[in-house]
C-alpha cells in the first residue's frame, strides 16, 4: 500500500457546555516540527484560555500517536481526542482543542464527552482524502549528463524538488513509493551519478 487518508484541509468545530467553550482544530500536518509550530501558534492565539490540549497520528500507517491532557483530568482530553482521530481512520492529522473554563467543573465523563463532541465537529466539517505516499532521492551528478537525468525523471513520472547546477549538479526528486526502485535503477546507470541519501 502506497496511498493513505488524510484531511483535505483545516477545519473547525464547537462544543458548549455549562459554559465552558470547548474549539477544535483540524488540521492536516506533515511532521512533528510542523506540529510544534502550530501548538506554540495556537497558545499564543489563545493565551487566555485555559487549555489547549492536542492528539496527532501520523505516518503513513498511524504508527506515530500522542495525546496531551495540557492539565485536564488524566485521560479526559487527548485520550477521547485521540481516539476519534484514530476511528477516523485518518493519518498526518493534529486535532487541537482550546478550552474557556465557564465555572462549572463538567466532570470525568462531561470532559470526555465535550472534548470528543469538539474533535466530531472538526472532523464533520472536512473531508477525507486520499493521498499517495511519495519518497525522495537525492542525487549528484556532472552536469554532461544533465539531459539524461531529466529524460529519465520525465519518463518516470517524478518531481524535481529542488535543484542546483554547478560543477556538480545536485537535485532532490520526489516519487510515488511504490515507483522508486525503478527510478534508482535507471538513474543509477548513468555514469558517475551517486545518491547522496544512500546510507553509507
Amino acid at each position: 500500500m502506497d496511498t493513505y487518508l488524510t484531511l483535505a484541509r483545516i477545519s473547525e468545530g464547537l462544543y458548549k457546555e455549562k459554559g465552558s467553550k470547548f474549539l477544535a482544530f483540524a488540521i492536516p500536518v506533515s511532521d512533528v516540527e510542523e506540529v510544534k509550530e502550530i501548538l506554540k501558534d495556537k497558545r499564543k492565539e489563545y493565551h487566555d484560555a485555559r487549555h489547549v490540549c492536542f492528539a496527532y497520528v501520523m505516518g503513513e500507517k498511524g504508527e506515530e500517536t500522542r495525546a496531551n491532557d495540557d492539565g485536564e483530568p488524566s485521560g479526559t482530553a487527548g485520550k477521547p481526542m485521540l481516539g476519534t482521530l484514530v476511528s477516523k481512520g485518518v493519518t498526518n492529522v493534529l486535532l487541537v482543542v482550546v478550552r474557556y473554563f465557564g465555572g462549572t467543573k463538567l466532570g470525568t465523563s462531561g470532559l470526555i464527552n465535550a472534548y470528543r463532541e469538539a474533535c466530531l465537529d472538526a472532523l464533520e466539517q472536512n473531508e477525507v482524502v486520499e493521498k499517495i505516499v511519495e519518497n525522495r532521492c537525492d542525487i549528484q551528478f556532472e552536469y554532461p549528463f544533465l539531459n539524461d537525468v531529466m529524460r529519465v525523471v520525465k519518463e518516470e513520472n517524478a518531481t524535481i524538488v529542488s535543484q542546483n547546477f554547478d560543477n556538480d549538479c545536485t537535485m532532490r526528486i520526489s516519487i510515488r513509493k511504490r515507483d522508486e526502485e525503478k527510478l534508482r535503477s535507471r538513474l543509477s546507470e548513468i555514469e558517475r551519478l551517486i545518491f547522496l541519501d544512500e546510507k553509507a
